[in-house]
């Protein structure tokens, strides 16, 4: 855990995955420079640790994510500032795609903007049911271009478009029928909930579960031909790992058996 009084964000660990709580709760948590700093650094810190099966990002206070500091980018107003920000923001969302394990996002309150592209971004996505997601800058005369990648990426493109020209907010109910999010439960179940997944993913083989992560993304951009050819390669990977091989000689052990 980093050791400033009011750290941008605390990593903890519980059992075999990591839990990230981005701390910046009078800023709803806005991706400042060094919040996405301090993010970007624990999660790359993860491809050093093999023992962990999934990350969760959380958040305190009344919102997940307000999407980029506003304040912080009109004291700066200049085109290379901007151009360094959405840089480092992109490389912030790349990461969390990269990562060796999967990242859930556990959403509370307002998911807007950049918030909203952090939500994309993750693998996984649970959300309380007065969750709210919104990619809001057209509101401001700024649309949201690069959450646009990330958004496109989840939901149907009609939706995404609805979404990034109106600046509307929709529920945690909608997002999740669009497949923003993956589920939707009371504010005070929202931990045990998100953790419930995050356990079932640590009780599975962890080369399964690093196998499906870096193969998954790279597929969905080839031909169907490459996609199969590079399916394989992993799964063949995947079988030939000791624990793998565990698994089905205990599969054929108890088959046999019965």
């Amino acid at each position: 855990m980093f050791q400033d009084p009011q750290p941008y964000i605390i990593v903890e660990h519980h059992y075999q995955w990591l839990e990230i709580t981005l701390n910046r709760p009078a800023s709803f948590n806005a991706l400042s420079q060094e919040m996405m700093h301090h993010l970007k650094v624990a999660i790359d810190q993860v491809h050093q640790n093999d023992n962990l099966s999934c990350i969760i990002i959380k958040a305190t206070g009344k919102a997940f994510c307000a999407g980029h500091d506003i304040k912080q980018m009109q004291a700066n107003a200049k085109q290379d500032y901007y151009q360094e920000l959405f840089h480092q923001c992109s490389h912030l969302m790349q990461s969390i795609v990269e990562c060796p394990i999967p990242v859930i996002a556990q959403v509370q309150g307002i998911a807007t903007a950049a918030g909203c592209q952090l939500v994309a971004s993750c693998d996984l996505a649970i959300a309380s049911d007065d969750a709210r997601f919104a990619v809001s800058g057209i509101n401001l005369g700024l649309f949201c271009a690069t959450p646009a990648v990330a958004l496109s990426r989840n939901i149907h493109p009609k939706q995404a478009m609805e979404m990034l020209l109106t600046g509307e907010f929709i529920s945690a109910t909608k997002a999740q029928s669009l497949g923003l999010i993956n589920g939707v439960v009371a504010n005070d179940e929202l931990t045990a909930a998100t953790r419930e997944l995050a356990t079932k993913i640590s009780h599975k083989a962890k080369a399964a579960v690093r196998t499906g992560k870096a193969m998954f993304y790279p597929q969905l951009d080839m031909t169907l031909g490459q996609a199969y050819e590079y399916a394989t390669g992993h799964m063949v990977n995947n079988l030939m790992d000791a624990e793998t091989q565990g698994g089905l000689d205990a599969f054929v052990n108890k088959t046999s058996k019965d």
